[in-house]
């Protein structure tokens, strides 16, 4: 285990033994920050569409100025 995993275990231990009023508070502190809130955005449009298949960046561009927006 490296020592970011360490250290997120220790954080993740610790949210999990808050009760629900504590994780509440602690959330919306995150939340209320708007760099965090942007990362937590972005994390979970990521776990969202893990699944999607990708597409190579020809396609992406070609798309993209089929449509003018490039």
């Amino acid at each position: 285990m490296t020592s970011a995993q360490a250290t997120a275990e220790v954080f993740w231990t610790a949210f999990i033994a808050m009760n629900a009023k504590e994780r509440q508070a602690f959330l919306e502190r995150l939340i209320a920050d708007r760099r965090v809130r942007e990362d937590l955005l972005d994390a979970a449009l990521i776990e969202e569409r893990r699944h999607e298949p990708t597409r190579g960046l020809g396609e992406v561009v070609s798309r993209s100025r089929a449509r003018g927006a490039v």
